[in-house]
């Protein structure tokens, strides 16, 4: 009689099978060691923007050898969906597309079983609202003299770039004053004629009380009151704190901004990242002020993760110290990068000594403010960076 043919194997599994039969003699097989580890994205390039597929990769190994063709690697988030959610091993590697749904820190796991053993992995990702086009935030802290100033080139500019928001912090007597200066008052006009935007500043001194609740407030009225709101678009809150004990302090005029006007925009500048509650107490940050080689290493990783989840234009930079037209460039193109993810850019040639504490950085627009235009028009627009000078 014809002998019974025997159901035939995937060659991964009879593999598998040898291997896990291949102490003889009837001892116990050892349970194998299962690796599993997650190789892309690299654990160095951490942050996306949502609903952009973001290829994973997880490496299978059955005592440091690569897993049989086949094994089955289940991909799981709460914070979007894979496609494939399971996929298969090829030379040790299954991979899958995960898109994002949830924006913040999330975490991804892949897991593998064969028999007798199981193993997982899990990686950190950080996901981003998707980007709003880059705005460039002036500090204006310079006079409007006649004959020609940087406040004429403000308005020039704005009305040359009416596709670039451009937002000038305007700052007379350092915000303190009882009555309009003529010529703030006329740049103010021209700025705000050519399609600009103007900020009030205010500084707090860091919610210390060496500026009380009242003085503050009673500066942001005298700008609403005298420049007047079809010109004051928002105030600027300079020397804020970043702690957790000052935020009260800074609710009280939140709320006072926003009783005058629910729409006036409250630009907040502790310059660093603050505690997760000033997300509450000002409709943008100031998150990073400093030099162009201090920001190079900008990563709100490591202290500020939350700002994930806030779109970009609610986090703003002001870089110093960027000497050269590249620096700047340089500046610029990491404040667009997932990982900084800054919406309102500023950097200037303009020097602050720290060692000294002496220098205005700005005290006029950088020299080549005319580049810092086009550079963030063509970041902007997807196109490549103009060359320098």
């Amino acid at each position: 009689m014809p002998h019974p043919i025997s159901p035939r194997l995937p060659a991964g599994v009879l593999c598998l099978a040898a291997f896990l039969s291949a102490c003889g003699g009837g001892a116990e097989t050892p349970a194998p060691t299962l690796g599993v580890s997650l190789t892309a994205p690299a654990s160095a390039n951490q942050v996306f923007t949502l609903q952009q597929p973001i290829a994973v990769s997880a490496r299978i190994t059955v005592d440091g050898a690569s897993a049989p063709d086949g094994t089955a690697v289940n991909f799981s988030t709460p914070a979007g969906s894979f496609a494939p959610a399971s996929a298969l091993t090829r030379s040790g590697t299954a991979s899958t597309t995960l898109t994002g749904a949830t924006a913040g820190r999330q975490t991804l796991t892949a897991s593998a079983t064969l028999p007798g053993v199981t193993g997982s992995a899990t990686q950190t990702l950080y996901l981003r609202q998707p980007p709003a086009p880059l705005e460039i935030l002036v500090p204006a802290y310079f006079y409007p003299s006649a004959g020609g100033s940087d406040w004429d080139r403000l308005s020039a500019s704005a009305l040359a770039h009416p596709g670039l928001k451009l937002t000038a912090i305007l700052n007379p007597a350092n915000g303190i004053f009882s009555s309009t200066e003529p010529r703030y008052l006329q740049a103010a006009q021209d700025f705000v004629g050519a399609g600009g935007r103007l900020l009030g500043y205010v500084y707090t001194r860091y919610g210390t009380g060496a500026r009380s609740v009242s003085d503050i407030k009673a500066n942001i009225d005298r700008y609403l009151d005298l420049y007047g709101r079809g010109l004051i678009s928002g105030i600027f809150l300079d020397e804020m704190a970043a702690n957790a004990a000052s935020l009260g302090f800074y609710q009280e005029i939140y709320n006072h901004i926003k009783s005058r006007d629910a729409s006036l925009r409250v630009l907040g500048n502790p310059g660093t990242v603050p505690t997760e509650g000033y997300a509450g107490v000002a409709d943008a940050l100031v998150t990073f002020e400093g030099t162009g080689a201090d920001y190079a290493g900008y990563d709100p990783r490591q202290t500020g993760d939350w700002l994930y989840a806030r779109v970009n234009s609610t986090q703003a930079m002001l870089v110093h110290n960027a000497m050269t037209c590249q620096a700047m460039q340089a500046a610029v193109a990491t404040a667009a990068t997932p990982l900084a993810n800054a919406g309102l850019v500023y950097a200037t040639d303009r020097v602050f000594d720290y060692a000294t504490q002496t220098g205005n950085p700005w005290a006029t627009l950088p020299s080549y403010w005319t580049q810092l235009l086009a550079t963030v028009a063509a970041v902007n627009q997807g196109q490549a960076l103009p060359a320098c000078p």
